[in-house]
């Protein structure tokens, strides 16, 4: 061992099988100095911790700085930038010695400490230098250290290989009925992993996720479409959809409370007998509702007098999903239909927070407190009835649509 470490030479073993005498050779090296084998892991982890693609990774610098022994700071070659912006400047935070493979300083200095004697005996100025086997004669001298991606970036690692032949194999999520495959570990996957798990974590802000790359290479090369990310993009809008619906919903119902309590909705025939009993109303205004006498935009009005002010009603026809006067049958089903298709249409053509503040709440009543009431045989046979056109712009303010 003192004389590997003094002159970087691995001995020949005794000739007993070429096999055996390749392993054995291999096994005493690794005790002073990092083999090809080696790097894989360190790489994989390295790749994770600084949040880098494998080519920085690969052509990581020796030469660095210690800063109050807090950090280290160094320069990458980044080259997928182009000629005139290879070179960038970090600083990696190192972290307690105990804690060396949980920070990207105290990782990269371990490995620096590792790779140390090869690269003393090969000259190298890169971080990672390795001990290789050479077969030929003569190959167990200094040579046998280089630095294995100095003259091109690919083919010494092979990570894939490394994740399927480790004691333990990593394998990939398997499909229902069939055995799990080995995993295919790519530079390329890890880095992408890091942007998502880093955008995930500040919230999907993509001007501070942004990190090595700009907003539009981290979305177009790395975000978009990654399956991971788009998942999660439908639970977080799924979520935020269910919060502004809730939103709606609770000022429709407080404004309901303040303005006669709750919606009348007759859902079997739209007789006279039937809205009379269903209803409340008197037997003349009854009548009048099932001949469509009391009929507005898209319901019927019990009462023009608004029961909160008891003065004539002018709100818009909107507000009236929102007022105890409000009398819905089934034979406004097809024009609340037609309303929600309008609504729909026009939620593409505006923000989702004014198109929430203005139709929000009409909608959450609609769906909530008169549709849900009626059933799915009725809501069918309404589709087939309902209006192209529901003039929704008549109850549009005209300067609000400049």
């Amino acid at each position: 061992m003192a004389d590997m470490a003094a002159s970087g030479r691995v001995p020949r073993l005794s000739d007993d099988g070429r096999h055996d005498h390749l392993t054995r050779r291999i096994e005493l090296a690794q005790h002073l100095f990092l083999h090809l084998r080696d790097l894989a892991p360190l790489m994989v982890l390295l790749c994770a911790l600084t949040e880098r693609n494998g080519e920085t990774i690969k052509e990581l610098p020796a030469q660095h700085k210690i800063l109050d022994g807090r950090a280290v700071e160094l320069t990458l070659i980044k080259r997928r930038r182009g000629p005139r912006r290879w070179f960038e400047t970090v600083t990696w935070e190192i972290g307690p010695p105990h804690r060396a493979l949980h920070s990207p300083g105290g990782l990269y200095l371990l490995i620096h400490k590792l790779t140390a004697r090869s690269r003393s005996f090969c000259g190298s100025d890169r971080l990672f230098c390795a001990w290789r086997n050479i077969l030929e004669l003569g190959g167990d001298g200094v040579a046998e250290h280089h630095p294995p991606f100095a003259e091109k970036l690919w083919g010494e690692v092979k990570l894939s290989k490394w994740a399927r032949d480790r004691r333990r194999p990593l394998l990939a999520d398997a499909s229902e009925g069939r055995e799990a495959k080995p995993l295919q570990v790519t530079f390329n996957r890890i880095k992408t992993s890091t942007e998502v798990r880093r955008t995930r974590r500040l919230g999907g802000h993509l001007p501070s996720a942004a990190k090595s790359n700009t907003m539009q290479v981290l979305f177009r090369n790395y975000l978009g479409g990654d399956p991971v990310i788009v998942e999660w993009a439908h639970q977080v809008l799924g979520e935020a959809l269910v919060d502004a619906e809730q939103a709606a919903l609770r000022a429709h119902e407080q404004v309901l409370t303040a303005a006669g309590g709750s919606l009348r909705v007759v859902t079997g025939p739209a007789d006279a007998e039937a809205v009379q009993r269903e209803a409340g109303l008197d037997a003349e205004s009854a009548r009048r509702a099932a001949d469509g006498e009391l009929d507005t935009a898209w319901t019927a009005c019990g009462d023009h007098a608004h029961p909160a002010t008891g003065k004539t009603c002018e709100a818009s026809f909107l507000a009236c999903f929102h007022c105890g006067n409000c009398l819905v049958t089934r034979d406004h089903l097809p024009r609340l239909l037609g309303l929600m298709d309008a609504l729909a249409e026009r939620r593409l053509t505006m923000s989702e927070d004014e198109w929430w503040r203005r139709y929000g709440p009409a909608w959450a009543a609609i769906r909530h407190d008169i549709l849900a009431k009626f059933s799915p045989a009725q809501r069918e046979h309404a589709e087939r009835a309902k209006p192209i056109d529901v003039l929704l712009d008549l109850v549009e303010e005209p300067w609000e649509q400049m």
